[in-house]
């Protein structure tokens, strides 16, 4: 996989620093202390226009409660704490540009956000350059690797690697015949890297791959060459609408009745725009689920706090992340004892912290989340208690670094 990401563009990091030197910025050092008695500035970049920004605006909307629930018991020693919103409109280059501008003209303390593999490296770029910051809270592998890794980054998101091993596990068996359609992206080659990765371990077979370009409306030409091939799974990898679209579009053409359909990430607003029936016996990955609430507290007290603040709404799969994200980082500017950017990337290494859905820490080597992953399974119409009640929980992937790429793996010493 290159790091060019077609139908998202992608800055390079030569790109993206020849363009930081081009504005006459001159690098800030990292470590440098604002004064303790301002606002505690946090930016948060992420495509609020665009195919994803039902999943953008509920991560706003949880980051907001996060910052509210500190501010609520008087801030983090005294200091209150801001939320800046910017969209990034789901382009690495103007991620690239907001995120310059949070840093130099807001003074942000540090930025979480972008809902993009390509856009986040993007963002890592210039946090990396002005020694900011960064907690990512989007899927991706290439941000844990060495040739990507920042020490001023951390990624609260799960990455593809998780999803799809645990996804996989509950569904390819030895012999399955596995298809994919895959989003022609980041996203999806790293999803399809990681199913394939968990099909030569499980002993499942590919019957073939098709991509397909980002913000696709059509498949229909797709589905009689996956028909042609058989499979027992139809794995689609992609995202956001495309993934209700492709859904639906293979339902349409009867693929749910020869094949199984799995997704990487099964995405609570496109199951809600499509509807149950589309969606039936759909099984994919998630970092959230509201019906956690039943044997997590810090899910019952996120959910609680969550529906109080949004009309009674539930929180969502991605926009828990927006939670997840921030608060970690004021928990561990608390522990800091404020904003100094070395002593918050160590608290933020030390960190133990249960917020929304059980226990979860930044690995030290990577400083990938550590977290458990749920296996789900659209429920059908008959099922449903009521409008929320979309899915079951197949399975509970608990926290543990065996689910991950080792640190060797991705290029850090032994």
């Amino acid at each position: 996989m290159t790091k060019e990401s077609k139908g998202l563009p992608f800055l390079t990091r030569r790109a993206t620093l020849a363009g930081l030197a081009a504005g006459g910025a001159t690098l800030a050092m990292p470590g440098i202390l604002r004064a303790q008695g301002e606002t505690i500035r946090i930016g948060f970049p992420t495509p609020l226009t665009g195919p994803f920004a039902a999943e953008a605006k509920d991560q706003v909307k949880s980051a907001e409660l996060a910052v509210k629930l500190v501010n609520d018991k008087g801030g983090i020693a005294g200091r209150k704490v801001e939320l800046l919103v910017r969209d990034d409109k789901l382009n690495a280059g103007e991620a690239a540009t907001r995120t310059l501008e949070l840093i130099e003209k807001d003074k942000v303390h540090a930025i979480v956000g972008a809902l993009s593999s390509a856009v986040q490296l993007a963002v890592n770029e210039v946090t990396r350059a002005r020694g900011v910051i960064y907690v990512s809270i989007s899927q991706s592998d290439t941000i844990n690797e060495i040739k990507d890794f920042s020490r001023f980054t951390f990624h609260e998101a799960l990455n593809p690697h998780m999803t799809t091993a645990a996804v996989a596990k509950h569904t390819f068996k030895p012999g399955s015949k596995v298809a994919y359609l895959v989003a022609d992206y980041a996203y999806g080659h790293e999803m399809l890297r990681g199913f394939k990765r968990a099909q030569a371990a499980i002993g499942a077979t590919s019957v073939g791959e098709i991509l397909h370009p980002f913000g696709a409306a059509d498949y229909s030409t797709f589905m009689p060459r996956l028909r042609s091939m058989r499979p027992d799974i139809l794995c689609i990898c992609n995202f956001g609408r495309d993934q209700a679209n492709a859904i639906k579009q293979a339902v349409d053409f009867g693929m749910n009745r020869q094949s199984k359909i799995v997704v990487p990430v099964l995405l609570h607003n496109q199951r809600l725009a499509i509807g149950p029936e589309a969606f039936e016996g759909v099984i994919g990955g998630a970092n959230y689920y509201w019906g956690l609430e039943d044997t997590i507290p810090a899910a019952k007290t996120f959910n609680d706090a969550f529906k109080a603040a949004n009309g009674g709404a539930y929180p969502t799969d991605y926009g828990a992340y927006g939670f997840t994200g921030v608060s970690s980082l004021l928990l561990a500017i608390e522990k800091a004892g404020g904003t100094d950017t070395d002593k918050v990337i160590a608290a933020l290494e030390e960190l133990k912290y249960d917020v929304a859905k059980g226990p979860q820490h930044y690995r030290k080597c990577d400083h990938q989340s550590v977290q458990s992953v749920l296996v789900l399974e659209s429920k059908k119409k008959a099922e449903m208690k009521n409008e929320a009640d979309l899915f079951k929980v197949l399975a509970t992937e608990p926290a543990s670094e065996t689910i991950l790429r080792s640190c060797s793996e991705l290029g850090f010493p032994a």
